[in-house]
């Protein structure tokens, strides 16, 4: 049960909807920045020096938190498969980016709660009710839509970005196990460490451009905005409900949409806007319904 003064101490939804909408702004310009350098770069380039970069600040906070004695685990099986997972869906994802309208991307990488859904059935157990397969479906008929599979659909990234996302579904699946016993920077140093060494070993045998000075610093702000980004988003969740702030990373298809136009003139058409209506009501729609789910539980113990 949650403690309700502790929850008092930390309720401040103003503060909460700010990180959120930070969080949204730095990882819309952190796709577009991948995106950007995509066209130079290889996507096992990018990838290590977004979890290069990124190691620092986890490694500052693993010694602040007690040191590598965190790092002990009797689950590296699962640790193994949320690196995996997660190390796929950042390559996938970062590769759709680089041939993708920024806006389509983005939105399908929202499909994530429909996919988290049909896990939690599988994996979990859960059950889900009528209406939220009903959602289920039509959000996927939303991204069906955006993606238009046809023989061209290696050619537009959509595919690609299906995989990310479903890796992504299956990422946070694993967190929630290894949650229970493991610290948070425990997971995330082993990712973000197996990241650095399978983008090491394929820059290693396909090739290394080297970046000017200018590209250098892109280079590492995409290590800087995720993890500050991501860093956003769990300080919002901290001091307003789940349900009040997720719904708000939905904007980040407006934003990446406005990035896309004026960086690369690109323009959604009929087909992707509905498409993205779609996906961003049925989504909102399961994360309405998920926190119902979770209150209903928490009342109930």
């Amino acid at each position: 049960m949650i403690d309700s003064h502790n929850r008092k101490d930390t309720d401040d939804p103003v503060l909460g909807i700010s990180a959120m909408l930070i969080s949204v702004v730095l990882f819309s310009v952190m796709d577009a920045t991948v995106k950007w350098l995509g066209g130079t770069y290889s996507t096992q380039q990018i990838m290590f020096f977004r979890t290069a970069v990124a190691m620092v600040p986890v490694l500052i906070l693993l010694m602040h938190r007690g040191g590598f004695a965190l790092l002990k685990t009797e689950k590296i099986g699962l640790h193994v498969a949320r690196s995996l997972f997660g190390v796929t869906a950042m390559a996938f994802a970062f590769y759709a980016f680089s041939i993708m309208r920024l806006a389509d991307a983005i939105s399908i990488l929202h499909t994530t709660p429909l996919f988290m859904t049909i896990l939690s059935v599988l994996v979990l157990g859960e059950r889900v009710g009528k209406r939220r397969w009903t959602a289920v479906t039509i959000g996927f008929i939303g991204m069906l839509i955006v993606i238009r599979p046809g023989p061209g659909i290696l050619d537009s990234g959509g595919a690609y970005m299906l995989v990310a996302t479903l890796c992504i579904a299956l990422t946070t699946t694993v967190i929630r196990y290894l949650s229970a016993t493991d610290d948070p920077v425990c997971i995330t140093f082993y990712f973000t460490l197996s990241g650095i060494v399978v983008s090491s070993i394929v820059c290693l045998h396909s090739g290394w451009e080297w970046p000017p000075l200018n590209d250098w610093l892109l280079l590492a702000s995409i290590g800087l905005l995720g993890g500050s980004a991501q860093f956003a988003m769990t300080f919002s969740y901290r001091y307003a409900e789940i349900g009040m702030v997720a719904p708000l990373k939905y904007l980040s298809i407006a934003v990446g949409g406005t990035l896309g136009y004026l960086l690369w003139g690109e323009v959604p058409d009929l087909q992707s806007f509905i498409g993205i209506f779609l996906i961003v009501s049925t989504g909102i729609y399961t994360l309405h319904r998920e926190t119902v789910t979770a209150r209903a539980k928490i009342s109930g113990g």
